[in-house]
């Protein structure tokens, strides 16, 4: 009789649909102090070696997320921890992120969005 082990699985990285990889890459690398891992023309990985990641993967007929609006929902969002709201949001937006007018708990946590228009928060709670 053979024993099986049950394999070990490691969270490695999100990735995220867009029409352009190297400007989306270009942003969070920016903004989180990322590297490129690997890229093609059509995908991006952004991280540190031995640390989950950021993944970027060109869609053809990417439309962005209309959030708040759910007519096409903000498909996924990280959360990313700051000390400073205020210079954590001004930093963001130097790089390409926009601030929508819809913000649902702003003394907490500030949505953004990025190039792509993917909701992500910037919050002092992480």
């Amino acid at each position: 009789m053979t024993t099986q082990t049950t394999p070990a699985f490691r969270y490695a990285a999100v990735t995220f649909d867009c029409a352009d990889p190297a400007e989306l890459a270009r942003f969070y690398g920016a903004l989180l102090g990322y590297r490129t891992l690997f890229a093609t023309d059509d995908f991006i990985l952004l991280g540190e070696e031995g640390a989950p990641g950021l993944g970027f993967t060109r869609i053809d007929d990417y439309l962005p997320p209309t959030w708040p609006d759910p007519a096409r929902g903000k498909q996924a969002h990280i959360e990313l921890g700051v000390d400073d709201l205020d210079a954590a949001e001004r930093r963001a937006v130097e790089l390409g992120a926009t601030k929508p007018e819809h913000q649902p708990g702003e003394e907490r946590w500030r949505v953004l969005l990025d190039p792509a228009g993917h909701p992500f928060c910037v919050t002092t709670l992480a």
